[in-house]
């Protein structure tokens, strides 16, 4: 018997009606990877790019100067629970200064396990790559600033950059007598600061600075020692604008704005890195620098802010590349 043809244009339809609700019915796959870890802004005519290397978990029990409970209400001002590590950017910061491409820091490479060690997938998603780096300049010869020199092979990560350290970071760190009488569980740290630069010093691409600062146009360097002997920031002018590149003068910015007095358990000398912080702090403040931290949130890029009692952090808001003249 022949279906009457309107009673099988409606059930046509009902079977079209139902598809999108079979097709809702399946499960989405959720997507896991996360965009390129790359920021641009304007500095004058320069370009800068923070690029992020990863993470470590900081222990809150290696911040000495305050209480457990005084620390810990401090993390929780920023929603991080009790007893939990706190995650902490490693960031390193690219200027294109139109006639030199310059690096400060390059992140750990393979020396502090999985979360860490992408600064070159981000330093190529960011239009660039390793060759075209003229310098490198380090704030200090920490594995988590140095170790991105080297490529997994053990060569020269930028092979056609000049490698820039303070003379004093350069006389504790690359010394083999110094390395000698370090404590056993310290040596490590001066074989990896050692072999990071190995490449460049074979290829007489590694320059100690003194005073003088680096030499290059544009950039300043800024003495801010204690977290490490020769630990040194990176002043970049341009027109009327400035950034201070300044490396590890924060591990924990739920702490440390409040409460610069706080140090952190693996600076050389507590003290003078306080002294460094407290002035840094007050100079950036005082003049309205943008700064940019190798452990503030990424990308790392803000300004400080004096209050009543100590300071606060104001991060930099997401928008187009645009001068900030």
């Amino acid at each position: 018997m022949a279906i009457p043809r309107n009673i099988a244009r409606l059930a046509g339809a009902a079977l079209v009606a139902l598809l999108p609700l079979a097709a809702a019915a399946a499960p989405v796959a959720k997507q896991t990877g996360q965009v390129p870890g790359f920021y641009r802004m304007a500095l004058g005519d320069f370009e800068v790019t923070a690029l992020y290397d990863g993470y470590v978990d900081l222990d809150p029990a290696q911040l000495k100067g305050a209480s457990a409970e005084d620390i810990q209400s401090l993390l929780a001002r920023m929603f991080v629970e009790s007893g939990k590590g706190v995650q902490t950017a490693v960031n390193a910061y690219l200027i294109n200064t139109g006639s030199q491409l310059v690096l400060v820091d390059t992140g750990a490479a393979q020396c502090f396990g999985p979360t860490l060690g992408v600064i070159q997938a981000n330093l190529q998603a960011a239009g660039y790559a390793p060759a075209q780096v003229d310098s490198v300049l380090l704030t200090h010869l920490h594995p988590d600033h140095a170790c991105g020199l080297r490529n997994a092979g053990g060569q020269a990560a930028f092979p056609n950059a000049t490698v820039y350290v303070p003379q004093a970071e350069a006389d504790y760190w690359l010394s083999a007598e110094v390395a000698a009488q370090a404590p056993e569980a310290a040596k490590g740290m001066f074989k990896m600061a050692q072999d990071a630069v190995a490449p460049y010093e074979a290829g007489k691409r590694l320059k100690r600075y003194g005073e003088e600062g680096p030499g290059i146009a544009g950039v300043i360097g800024v003495a801010s020692h204690g977290h490490t002997p020769g630990h040194s920031g990176y002043l970049f002018s341009s027109g009327a604008s400035r950034l201070l590149v300044w490396g590890d003068i924060v591990h924990s910015h739920a702490v440390q704005f409040a409460r610069p007095e706080v140090a952190i358990e693996f600076d050389v000398d507590r003290e003078q890195a306080i002294a460094s912080r407290q002035k840094l702090f007050a100079e950036t403040a005082r003049d309205k620098l943008w700064v940019a931290g190798a452990h503030l949130p990424f990308p790392g890029i803000g300004h400080v802010r004096a209050e009543d009692k100590g300071y606060a952090w104001v991060p930099v808001e997401y928008g187009p590349l645009r001068s900030d003249r």
